[in-house]
């Protein structure tokens, strides 16, 4: 975390662009206070406009004087022009070097009311092939700093629903429901987030009824879902249904058939169909190259998972590339970013390699999912400390302030309740009152920090 904000706070951290914006910086104390009655120079900078010494014509700048209000804070009002990131320049001597540099953020107008909330869509718990049990994955992803969270396990929708039950009264975390699909017929792996009703309990026998037969409380959000199949019927249709996928060989007209219906299965359920890791190497790629390039032409899904699973450069790397290159062509897909993780903790190398930021108008299943349909996601390579970002170069921009003047903060706050979930967990009869004080921090955190 950056040495200055161990120093001074600044809010709102970002705003709407083209306005006057009244902004508060509050010390730490100690010798960071600013003295009572003394006049402070604030100079502001935005940052694309370049130094102001090798281009005096440019504009984005400007200069206050300010004195410290009785609390102690200074506070100043001034026009941030345009959307971008501005440095503030607090100076005891107008002279002299400034005593710190802080940041804020400028938005345009389409970003109003639009929240930052960083999260995964696509993790295994022991119900299928991870290492901990839903509700222990979702208290650690907690402390990691997520502000939502899925349980995708292979073949199961309800152990996300487990994960839901222990913790949607007492955290802010948003904990969606979700499944990793898998149906006869096609190697495609596919995550549907967020739908209402599992796909994989609409063709039995399925793991998903592990969990108690067809029971609709297992396999759906809200008690309702279509009635399932059998294996025959399902088979039987999806071969009248390649018969009108033109694909060469008959495997692909199989799988490619069966992810157009999982898609449609999905935004009936008003989930987000996610295509994962086409690049997922053991030994030889997931699925042959020309093959991954007609799915995402066609695009049976909603996002690409542009980012997961692998911390080896010709995972992630080549699907970075690919999608640019794709991009480039016209062809521009919602994208997100997943660690596919099947371990929670550090143990696991690929627990935080990666996550996804989605500008939403709150921390709801419904507003994510809208969100990340209309294009306003970036994934998080966190792979190395010298994170990247992958997306429109527009929220590239926004991602990297975020990463380094709100998140830090933010995973200060969650590292704490992710702690106090795991002891509630395991029985601990303070955790509960603990929690209890504690939720709302993060949404109280956001109002402070976003005036938008």
């Amino acid at each position: 975390m950056h040495a200055v904000l161990y120093q001074y706070d600044v809010y709102p951290k970002v705003f709407l662009g083209d306005t006057q914006q009244t902004i508060t910086i509050q010390p730490y104390g100690g010798r960071e206070s600013f003295v009572a009655g003394k006049t402070y120079c604030l100079r502001i900078y935005k940052v694309n406009q370049s130094n102001p010494r090798v281009y005096p014509e440019r504009g984005g700048r400007s200069e206050v004087s300010v004195v410290p209000d009785a609390d102690g804070c200074l506070r100043f009002t001034a026009y941030f022009e345009g959307e971008g990131e501005h440095f503030i320049n607090v100076h005891d001597d107008p002279a002299e070097k400034p005593r710190c540099v802080l940041s804020v953020y400028s938005l345009a107008e389409d970003m109003k009311g639009r929240i930052p909330l960083r999260g995964d869509l696509h993790m295994h718990t022991c119900r299928s092939d991870g290492r901990e049990a839903p509700e222990i994955v979702a208290a650690n992803y907690r402390g990691h700093g997520y502000d939502f969270t899925v349980i995708s396990d292979h073949k199961r929708y309800y152990p996300s629903l487990e994960a839901k039950a222990i913790f949607d009264e007492i955290s802010d975390l948003n904990i969606v429901p979700g499944e990793e699909v898998h149906l006869p017929l096609n190697d495609v792996h596919y995550v549907n987030f967020g739908g209402t009703f599992s796909v994989n309990a609409l063709v039995t026998p399925s793991r998903n009824q592990e969990k108690n037969g067809d029971d609709l409380a297992w396999r759906s959000l809200n008690g309702n879902a279509p009635a399932p199949m059998t294996e025959e019927e399902f088979i039987a249709m999806i071969e009248e249904r390649a018969k009108k996928v033109p694909r060469e060989h008959r495997s692909e007209r199989l799988s490619f058939a069966v992810m157009e219906w999982i898609h449609e299965q999905v935004r009936a359920a008003d989930g987000l169909g996610i295509f994962p890791h086409p690049y997922w190497l053991c030994q030889m790629m997931q699925l042959p190259e020309d093959y991954t390039e007609f799915i995402y032409e066609k695009a049976p899904f909603d996002a690409f998972e542009v980012l997961g699973g692998e911390n080896i450069y010709s995972h992630n790397g080549f699907q970075t590339g690919f999608y640019y290159e794709m991009k480039a062509k016209g062809i521009d897909h919602p994208i997100v970013g997943s660690t596919d993780s099947h371990g929670s903790t550090e143990h696991n190398r690929n627990a935080l390699i990666c996550s996804t930021i989605v500008f939403a108008h709150e921390n709801t299943r419904e507003a994510l999912i809208s969100a990340i349909k209309e294009k306003y996601s970036v994934a998080v390579d966190t792979i190395s400390k010298e994170y990247r970002l992958v997306g429109d170069f527009r929220w590239i921009k926004y991602g990297s302030f975020l990463m380094e003047h709100y998140f830090p903060l933010h995973d200060l706050a969650c590292e704490a309740e992710g702690y106090y979930m795991n002891r509630y967990l395991a029985g601990d009869p303070r955790a509960e009152v603990v929690l209890r004080s504690m939720k709302g921090q993060i949404p109280e955190m956001q109002k402070k920090y976003f005036n938008l």
